[in-house]
């Protein structure tokens, strides 16, 4: 890999929309629209996206025949819509931004379920139990599109490098105040994917104390979510490109349900303080086709798409980004994420 600054091609940043009793999938009458959300999963929102679709699709249905109406066009409304499409209801999507423009394509577009998604303190006791449901119903999902052409969903080899003496610093931006218990259940998993194994200095080229190895499911973002659109349209949905700026304004809407699937624009929409952004930036290299693993090292990962090779400085805890909304990119962090990459390839 050219872990090289000269070959940065941009600097993207995404605004996760986490809440502390996880997402919200729920029933609201809005006038006389039956809303339903789905909105708030922290980094969780490609990994759950059909599961918690489902459950949407669900509760849309309840409010008995009609057409329906599913507001943004990021992963989970894309889901949404295509499943209540699929159930037999004519469904458009409203939407300020088509699916190559939504906060969605910003995400690091890895298999990573419980990412910051809720506090242990603040879920309901059957929250785990549910989580379950739609990690399990999600990752059968995106198993259907490993192998497709444009690569959407793919599975490959992660390596998590562990540094030599001297070296073992995280690299990334400096945490939030605070700390807040995030919720951690993959061990509820299990059967899903593959457990990491050791691998012996003879293995790997890599300049660090030791290594392990784990097959790892990944998302093209950009281009999944265009093949889920073209899904969807090509099913006989709409999308119409229109801005809301206040719930009152789905009255003007012909479909009786509506979806809400405006991730952390529900804060500003819906008045949802309960919404707490989490920042995470994302440099880009020129795309290696050659490179094909990831890894992660001092807080750093690494991650290969046919438009580029993304690198994220992780930080020293969960709680890097928390709080904060600001989207304007860090050159300095972009440059000191590529730097300690550039370690491994001497």
């Amino acid at each position: 890999m050219r872990a090289e600054v000269g070959r940065i091609s941009r600097i993207t940043v995404c605004t996760r929309p986490f809440r502390a009793a996880g997402p919200r999938i729920e029933v609201e009458m809005v006038g006389d629209k039956r809303v339903v959300h789905n909105y708030g999963h922290g980094g969780a929102g490609w990994s759950l996206s059909w599961g918690s679709a489902a459950l949407a699709r669900d509760l849309a249905l309840q409010g008995g025949p009609g057409a329906c109406a599913v507001v943004g066009c990021g992963v989970l409304g894309l889901t949404s819509a295509i499943q209540i499409l699929r159930s037999g209801c004519p469904t458009t999507i409203y939407a300020a931004e088509p699916a190559p423009f939504t906060r969605s394509v910003r995400a690091t577009g890895v298999w990573s379920p419980d990412s910051r998604l809720a506090a242990s303190d603040a879920v309901s006791g059957d929250f785990g139990s549910r989580w379950e449901g739609m990690a399990r119903q999600s990752w059968y999902q995106h198993m259907n599109f490993v192998g497709l052409a444009g690569e959407p969903v793919s599975v490959m080899d992660q390596y998590s490098l562990f540094a030599l003496q001297g070296r073992g610093r995280a690299v990334g931006p400096v945490p939030s105040p605070g700390r807040v218990p995030f919720v951690r259940y993959q061990d509820r998993l299990a059967g899903l994917g593959s457990v990491s194994r050791p691998l012996a200095r003879s293995d790997h080229r890599f300049p660090v104390s030791a290594a392990r190895v784990a097959p790892r499911l990944t998302f093209n973002v950009s281009e999944y979510a265009q093949q889920l659109l073209n899904l969807f349209q090509g099913e006989g949905g709409r999308l119409v490109i229109r801005r809301f700026n206040h719930p009152s304004e789905f009255g003007d809407l012909s479909e009786p349900v509506v979806v809400n699937c405006t991730g952390y624009g529900a804060r500003a929409l819906f008045g949802d303080i309960s919404l707490v952004p989490i920042r995470g930036q994302i440099t880009w290299l020129v795309a290696q086709p050659e490179v094909t693993y990831s890894l992660n090292y001092n807080a750093v990962t690494m991650i290969p798409r046919p438009m580029g090779i993304i690198v994220q400085a992780q930080g020293a805890s969960s709680m890097v980004g928390y709080g904060l909304d600001d989207e304007t990119p860090d050159w300095s962090e972009a440059e000191s994420a590529v730097a300690e990459l550039a370690t491994l390839f001497v």
